[in-house]
């Protein structure tokens, strides 16, 4: 058993520019439409995979952190990096959408890394918890890692696992907001946030007793820095923590970024074309 290489910032970026080409290659190649939402959230599992998670070459490894990635519907980026680091099979990946045992939203598979089946939203963050809280009982060093949707923060079920997590104390559990601005088929504020009120979701959350810090998203430098900067204070601050990354849905493909309508539609050859 060894553990998974750490990558310098310049090779993190080259990795994420890798698993986004790797994502929008085999989607679109095999028919699967969830790429706008994937999109969003690569840099931010980037940072973790290759960076910022205590990890081995055994995905079952007991002393592994964990990762739930609550908005299953963004999993594409989550199976090339699993494909890369040899948690799955490379064709596997590669025949995803056309047999393979991949689901379109994320399915349970602890022999291949996938620590939690999140196909309907909301239920991510409570599991992460969970585990959170049952590491803390059984006094694993252990951390979980939870990445969830903006949209999906409207689940009352998340906030009931937040306020339990205050009221337990578990500050082994990071959850990463992907802060894009839409869900399914619109934007935030068209829907439940109130217009103009950046930031509704950091007053929530601090009101609630997290410790909350924003960042850009895309950038895979300033993820890190608040998540280590978090690692050296988590035996005073005795809360969860919530990074809320600004992103874009879409990003990296011009004719995606920010339009409702590719949540899940696959772009055709002219729109590809933009860029």
């Amino acid at each position: 058993m060894g553990l998974l290489n750490k990558l310098s910032n310049y090779q993190l970026n080259n990795k994420a520019n890798q698993i986004r080409r790797d994502l929008v290659e085999v989607a679109i190649g095999n028919g699967a439409g969830h790429i706008a939402p994937s999109l969003s959230c690569v840099e931010i599992l980037t940072a973790l995979y290759y960076r910022i998670m205590h990890l081995s070459d055994d995905p079952q490894w007991e002393e592994r952190d964990r990762l739930v990635l609550s908005k299953a519907h963004g999993c594409y980026g989550m199976y090339a990096i699993l494909a890369d680091i040899g948690y799955i099979r490379r064709e596997e990946w590669e025949n995803f959408y056309k047999g393979s045992f991949l689901m379109g939203c994320i399915e349970r598979s602890s022999a291949h890394g996938i620590e939690a089946g999140c196909g309907s939203l909301g239920h991510g963050l409570p599991m992460a918890v969970g585990i959170a809280f049952g590491a803390k009982l059984q006094n694993k060093k252990c951390h979980v890692y939870c990445i969830v949707g903006d949209g999906e923060m409207q689940e009352g079920s998340m906030w009931e696992a937040v306020q339990f997590a205050v009221k337990h104390r578990l500050s082994n559990l990071t959850i990463v907001i992907d802060n894009n601005g839409l869900q399914a088929m619109d934007f935030l504020e068209n829907i439940l946030t109130v217009k103009k009120r950046k930031d509704d979701l950091q007053k929530k959350l601090k009101a609630f007793g997290c410790e909350v810090d924003t960042c850009n998203g895309h950038k895979i430098r300033d993820i890190i820095s608040v998540v280590e900067r978090w690692s050296k204070s988590r035996e005073r601050e005795l809360k969860p923590y919530v990074l809320i990354a600004r992103t874009v849905k879409g990003y990296g493909l011009a004719c995606m970024e920010n339009v409702p309508e590719f949540h899940f539609r696959l772009p055709t050859e002219e729109e590809l074309k933009m860029g």
